[in-house]
C-alpha cells in the first residue's frame, strides 16, 4: 500500500509558521522525560499555590493539545480542521471530581455535546468517561461481586440513570457515543453496564460503543464473547480500539497485590493484540461499527488494507479512524486527504481541571517508544520544507 503518512505539508496545512515552532518546542520538551517530571511538579505546585502560571500554560501546552476552555471555545479550531476533512469529539477532559454535582454536570455537559453535535456536522461523536458519570470505588466494588449497601445501592442507580440518559439521548440524535476505557480494576462493571446500553439502543445500528484497551491481554476474548451475545440478542458492538493509557499503573498494582499483571508482556504483543481485534471486527463489520483510536502508522495501513480488499468504502460510516488533537497530524489529516473517515479527540476544559489530563498525556508520551521522535521528524522536515529546503 502506498505510503501516505510522509506528507507534511497536508500533516501540518492548518499551522501556521508560529505554531509549527511552538510544537517543536513542547516536543523538544516531551522527548526529555526528566523534564517533563520535573514540568509536572512544578505546574502542580503553581497550580496549587495559585500563582499565575494559567496563561502560561494556555499558550503553550494547553493550546496545542487542546480545543479550549467551553464548546464554544473549541468551535474555530472544530470548523478549521473539519475544512482538511478532520471530524472532531469534544472530550470535557475534567478528571478526578468524585461528587454527585459533578457527576451530573459531567452529564449535562455530554447531553449539551450531543444537542451540539446533531446541528453540526463535524462532530460526528459524543464522549465521556465512566468515572465522570460516578465514583470509581463504586465500579470497582461492583466488578469484585461484592454486595452494595442501601446508600451504595442508591448512589449506583444513579449512576445507571446517567448513562440510559445520555445513551438514550444519542440514539434519539442519530449521534455516535463512545465510552472511554480506565483501569481494569474497575472496568468489568462499566463494560457490563455499557453492554447493557448496546443491548437496549444498537438494535438497528452501533450507537453505544465501549473500549478495549488491546494492551490487555484478555480483550480479545471479551470482544468475541460480547460479539456472540450480540449474535443471539440482536444488536451491534461498537468498539473504539486503543492500545492503553494506564500502564505503569496497572503493572504495579498487580505487582504490589500479588496478581497477573493484565497487561500483554511486550509493545509487540499488544500490537498483534490490537491488530488481531480489528481484523475480526472488520471480519463482522456487518453486526459491528469500529472507531481505530491509533497512532500507530503500521495499524493503520492494515486497516486500510483490509478495507481495500473487503471493499469496504473509504467513508463507510462503520469504520473511523481516531487520534488525539496535537498528535499524529499526519496520521489524521492525510488519511482525510484520502478520503477516509477521521476523527480527533478534542478535549476542552477550565485550564486548571484540564491538567490531569494534559499532564497523562505527557507522561504516556515519553513512555512510548518513538512516539515524540516521530512528531520531532516529521515536524523538522515541515520547517525544512517551509524554508525551502526541500
Amino acid at each position: 500500500m502506498e505510503k501516505i503518512f510522509d506528507n507534511t505539508k497536508n500533516a501540518f496545512t492548518l499551522k501556521s509558521d508560529t505554531e509549527l515552532e511552538r510544537a517543536y518546542f513542547l516536543f523538544k520538551l516531551i522527548d526529555s522525560q526528566p523534564l517533563v517530571k520535573i514540568g509536572t511538579a512544578v505546574t502542580n505546585f503553581a497550580l496549587k499555590a495559585h500563582l499565575p502560571v494559567e496563561g502560561l500554560i494556555r499558550a503553550t501546552v494547553f493550546d496545542h493539545f487542546c480545543g479550549g476552555v467551553s464548546e464554544d471555545d473549541c468551535i474555530s479550531v472544530v470548523d478549521k480542521m473539519f475544512t482538511k476533512g478532520v471530524s472532531s469529539v469534544l472530550d470535557y477532559s475534567v478528571e478526578g471530581k468524585e461528587d454527585e454535582s459533578a457527576f451530573d454536570d459531567a452529564m449535562n455537559k455530554t447531553l449539551k455535546i450531543i444537542n451540539f453535535a446533531k446541528e453540526k456536522k463535524a462532530i460526528p461523536f459524543a464522549v465521556f468517561k465512566p468515572t465522570g458519570f460516578g465514583r470509581f470505588e463504586l465500579y470497582e466494588k461492583l466488578g469484585e461481586g461484592k454486595t452494595l449497601n442501601e446508600a451504595e445501592q442508591a448512589e449506583w442507580d444513579r449512576v445507571v440513570e446517567r448513562f440510559d440518559k445520555v445513551c438514550k439521548a444519542a440514539h434519539e440524535n442519530d449521534i455516535a457515543l463512545l465510552i472511554d476505557g480506565e483501569e481494569s480494576w474497575m472496568q468489568d462493571a462499566a463494560d457490563e453496564l455499557v453492554a447493557t446500553m448496546m443491548r437496549k439502543y444498537n438494535k438497528e445500528k452501533a450507537i453505544v460503543y465501549n473500549t478495549l484497551q488491546m494492551y490487555r491481554w484478555d480483550r480479545l476474548d471479551y470482544l468475541k464473547i460480547l460479539h456472540v451475545q450480540s449474535q443471539e440478542e440482536g444488536f451491534h458492538v461498537g468498539m473504539k480500539l486503543v492500545r492503553g493509557a494506564y500502564m505503569e499503573k496497572e503493572n504495579k498494582r498487580a505487582e504490589e497485590k500479588g496478581y497477573k499483571s493484565p497487561i500483554c508482556t511486550s509493545k509487540q504483543a499488544t500490537d498483534y493484540n490490537f491488530d488481531d481485534a480489528v481484523a475480526y471486527m472488520m471480519e463482522h463489520i456487518d453486526t459491528m461499527a469500529i472507531f481505530a483510536g491509533t497512532h500507530n502508522e503500521e495499524s493503520s495501513y492494515k486497516l486500510m488494507e483490509i478495507m481495500n480488499h473487503k471493499g469496504i468504502a473509504k467513508n463507510d460510516s462503520r469504520v473511523w479512524f481516531g487520534q488525539l488533537y496535537g498528535m499524529s497530524d499526519n496520521i489524521s489529516f492525510n488519511l482525510a486527504a484520502e478520503g477516509y473517515n477521521v476523527a480527533k479527540y478534542l478535549p476542552f476544559g477550565p485550564v486548571k481541571d484540564v491538567m490531569p489530563y494534559l499532564i497523562r498525556r505527557a507522561e504516556e508520551n515519553t513512555s512510548v517508544a518513538g512516539q515524540t521522535s516521530r512528531e520531532l521528524t516529521l515536524i523538522k522536515r515541515e520547517r525544512d520544507r517551509r524554508k525551502g529546503k526541500n
